[in-house]
């Protein structure tokens, strides 16, 4: 089944997860919002790297071009922000699984995602010793993600 209704909403026009209760379809929405947040966060960065250029950082300071330069900007010779990237678009994905399945692949999507953002914040501050605030962002957006993720999880009905 599509997860897009064709049942006449309100407007008339079909809705997308019109098949979901409506507390968890405000979830999806919400989640869907940050995501797509996410997504565009990690875009910038993934651009800036294969583009060679230094990040716009309002906090001025060149902490930004400092953690994107730095030994841990990479994971095994991969952008670090290439694998955040992925992840938002993974978290996204997820929505369109439907039932438990989908659910539970979200919230640990999300959840691996919180705890690398932990662990890159904690490099960040205790070893680089700069603050990069696309990645702060990020990792609060990837915060919000595990908490609905997992709220939505909790909350489905069997």
């Amino acid at each position: 089944m599509s997860d897009v209704s064709t049942a006449p909403a309100a407007t008339g026009r079909p809705r997308l997860f019109g098949s979901l209760e409506r507390g968890e379809r405000k979830l999806v929405l919400i989640i869907t919002a940050i995501a797509l947040l996410g997504v565009a966060v990690a875009g910038y960065l993934v651009y800036i790297h294969y583009a060679g250029i230094k990040p716009i950082c309002a906090a001025g300071g060149g902490g930004c071009e400092k953690v994107q330069t730095s030994d841990y900007a990479k994971l095994a010779g991969i952008p670090v922000a290439v694998l955040g990237l992925a992840g938002y678009l993974a978290i996204l994905a997820s929505l369109f699984v439907r039932g438990d399945l989908g659910r539970l692949a979200g919230a640990a999507i999300a959840l691996s995602g919180f705890g690398f953002s932990v662990y890159l914040t904690y490099r960040e501050i205790f070893t680089i010793k700069a603050i990069c605030q696309w990645c702060v962002g990020s990792a609060v957006l990837m915060t919000l993600l595990a908490g609905l993720t997992v709220a939505r999880l909790i909350k489905a009905e069997p």
